[in-house]
């Protein structure tokens, strides 16, 4: 039952999908995280497909992949990229502790936000653009590995609640080295060299052990916010990797 729960509420909290809710517990909480590059799995090969019928018609690499990362901030509600710039303008602050948390919990976006946002949109529009729909799969899903990352179970949580507190320290290490070794394997199987699928995760997740270093420094922890900004920063990375030629 905790399974089943935990894949409703991945697939609620990362995707737009009507999918009727479930329990919402530390259990569920921990099945959903262990499950999250799964979920990225099955979101990268409807964007692919959406690729794929762009460039069918004729559309530009640019324009296609533009297109194609405007769907993925539709299908995921943009919750991600407000958490990338609620982290940034906290981390843009130079403050640490309670008084980053509040910068963080503002509903406004300053302009370190407004900056990673945009850095962020050009740099996936032109790699979605330059890369295969196969690779789409590769790349959202190491860019929802990061959530299983950011949960193992010596990452703290910042506050004591939201949904950072909720999911903090649930995912064992198991599970995590089981994961990203499922996804380093399909990434291989993406058109290219071998080893770039496989690079391509590795990069992604140095990245996202580096935010989380910086969030547990300076905010004591994780946040929703800084889930999120670990999913566009993986994302990103690994399409850059992706892109390479």
């Amino acid at each position: 039952m905790s399974a089943l729960a935990g894949l409703r509420l991945a697939v609620t909290t990362l995707t737009v999908l009507p999918v009727r809710g479930g329990r919402v517990d530390r259990p569920a909480a921990a099945w959903a995280m262990s499950l999250a590059a799964g979920v990225g799995a099955a979101l990268g090969a409807v964007l692919g497909g959406l690729l794929w019928v762009l460039r069918e018609a004729g559309a530009p690499p640019l324009l296609a992949g533009a297109l194609t990362v405007v769907a993925a901030a539709l299908l995921t509600r943009g919750m991600h990229l407000d958490g990338l710039a609620d982290t940034v303008d906290a981390l843009g602050s130079y403050k640490a502790g309670g008084a980053a948390l509040d910068i963080m919990k503002k509903s406004d976006i300053g302009p370190f936000g407004v900056a990673a946002i945009a850095l962020v949109l050009l740099v996936q529009a032109a790699s979605v653009g330059a890369v295969s729909p196969w690779a789409l799969i590769a790349a959202f899903a190491g860019g929802r590995l990061a959530i299983t990352v950011a949960c193992h179970r010596r990452v703290p949580a910042a506050r004591p609640d939201g949904l950072g507190a909720l999911v903090a320290g649930t995912v064992p290490t198991g599970v995590v080295l089981t994961a990203t070794g499922v996804v380093a394997a399909g990434a291989a199987a993406v058109p290219g060299p071998p080893w770039q699928g496989p690079a391509a995760v590795l990069a992604a997740l140095v990245i996202v052990v580096l935010l989380l270093r910086h969030a547990v420094r300076r905010f004591g922890g994780i946040t929703g916010d800084v889930l999120g900004a670990a999913v566009e920063l993986a994302t990103s990375t690994a399409l850059v990797v992706l892109s390479l030629s």
